[in-house]
């Protein structure tokens, strides 16, 4: 004969993971522990990586098979041996770039915030949208919302159409063939006049975006360069139209431009 569980059984029921979830969680940790273990011996066969996870080798196997498809372990196959894929190598290199610009960009960013009054900050590209990853205010600009993580579109704002004009071109026109979403009236969201926005960016060094994202507010961005000469984020300038006016957007571009070859010569440009 069934009983029904009391309020206190099915509650600790309902907040006990199930056995899938568990499962799942049991296999990231053991995926980690396989790119741990051959960081620390260069690279190891399935049987020494079962051994040293206590598992069978069969499902040692089968994780090496998953990281060794999305290329975080190679396999040398004269061996059998396994060793740390190229795919590391690319998450490593993202996270460096992540934080040594937002590093070297503090008292870059600091000080053109303080020289104009402005706020200034640097994004980096994420899949299809512009993160803000560093943020310094000026004096004027004790109000200002924070941009620090948010997640920009890339055709509405300054930074963003820095980022997309050095794409390389099959991403970029990949990204303009979208339906790119219109936050103003100011918004630019056809291929052919966005196109022709970019080349402008490449031609002059720069990016402005005055009420494109949110009314009342103008912006204007440089690209930053690292050692091999691609763009790996964009410094910009923003703050309200009344003080970003048509005739002072020269002059603060010239000085966000100034900022960011600083900011590239300190990520290793021109040497």
């Amino acid at each position: 004969m069934t009983r029904k569980k009391s309020q206190a059984e099915a509650g600790t029921a309902a907040e006990r993971p199930s056995k899938g979830a568990a499962g799942a969680v049991q296999s990231v940790d053991r995926a980690v522990s396989v790119l741990e273990i051959l960081a620390r011996h260069g690279e190891a066969g399935v049987t020494e990586i079962a051994d040293e996870l206590d598992v069978h080798k069969s499902t040692a196997f089968r994780l090496l098979g998953v990281l060794e498809n999305r290329g975080l372990v190679g396999q040398a196959k004269d061996r059998g041996k396994y060793y740390l894929g190229a795919g590391v190598l690319r998450l490593a290199g993202a996270a460096a770039v992540r934080l040594d610009i937002s590093q070297e960009g503090v008292p870059v960013c600091r000080e053109l915030a303080d020289e104009l009054g402005e706020t200034v900050n640097i994004a980096i590209l994420d899949d299809d949208v512009a993160v803000n990853i560093m943020q310094a205010r000026g004096s004027a600009s004790v109000t200002a919302q924070n941009w620090l993580g948010r997640r920009t579109p890339l055709h509405a704002t300054s930074s963003g159409k820095v980022l997309l004009a050095h794409l390389q071109p099959t991403l970029r026109e990949g990204l303009l063939a979208r339906q790119l979403a219109r936050f103003t009236p100011h918004t630019a969201t056809g291929a052919v006049a966005l196109r022709a926005e970019l080349e402008a960016v490449l031609e002059q060094g720069f990016a402005v975006a005055v009420e494109e994202l949110e009314i009342g507010l103008a912006a204007v961005a440089a690209p930053v360069f690292a050692h091999d000469g691609k763009v790996i984020g964009a410094i910009s300038t923003s703050g309200p139209v009344y003080r970003l006016t048509e005739e002072h957007l020269p002059e603060l571009a010239k000085r966000t431009v100034a900022a960011s070859n600083e900011l590239s010569r300190r990520m290793g440009y021109g040497f």
